[in-house]
């Protein structure tokens, strides 16, 4: 089967939906988008690794990757392979230099070990084909404009809105300050919320 390779094009909270991140695959030079809704935890393993921070002490992804030093073990690439009842299904490469092994593993903790690696990242054209989004123009693929989005099995979907979670009052300056506040007080989550605040107010 053709393998297709991805990059990571976004990771956005989702303003109307508590607990839910939309991770964004995007094909290599092409137009085409693979939207994946994952769970906190996941989302922000993967967020602390592309914003290089660095917690006081290692998250499990974290833990994994010194392990796999320790005893010379490198995943080469990530494959998300099989698509089953809106479920993405992923397995790692891995190699010790002699021997190559494939490991089963949940889609987003496969993209959070592939960023700590800087893996590769594939999945094949039939997934592309049956799952992935075409993208006109400059457009940027939002949770809230996705109606069949494929779901990691544990992500917690209830409904929820900026004003809830107590930003949209703040001036930029006290964004600033809750950023890193929370950054210093390894709420990571929270972080990353407050960074898409910024990112929003920055851009409208």
């Amino acid at each position: 089967m053709k393998k297709v390779k991805l990059d990571i094009v976004g990771l956005s909270y989702s303003q109307t939906q508590s607990g839910a991140y939309a991770l964004v695959l995007g094909e290599v030079n092409g137009r085409r988008r693979l939207p994946i809704i994952i769970g906190a935890f996941e989302a922000q393993a993967i967020a602390i690794e592309i914003e290089k921070m660095t917690p006081s002490r290692p998250l499990t992804h974290d833990l994994f990757k010194s392990m796999a030093d320790t005893f010379h073990i490198n995943i080469q690439e990530i494959i998300i392979y099989n698509l089953v009842d809106g479920v993405f299904y992923a397995k790692l490469i891995c190699s010790d230099g002699k021997n190559t092994h494939e490991i089963d593993a949940r889609t987003s903790d496969a993209i959070a070990l592939a960023v700590r690696f800087n893996a590769l990242i594939y999945t094949y054209e039939f997934i592309l084909a049956s799952a992935g989004i075409v993208i006109e123009g400059n457009d940027f693929l939002f949770l809230e404009n996705m109606d069949s989005i494929a779901k990691e099995p544990d992500a917690d979907i209830t409904p929820t809105s900026s004003k809830q979670q107590g930003f949209g009052d703040l001036t930029l300056e006290e964004l600033q300050q809750k950023l890193q506040e929370a950054i210093a007080e390894e709420a990571y989550e929270k972080a990353a919320r407050l960074r898409d605040e910024l990112n929003k107010r920055g851009t409208s």
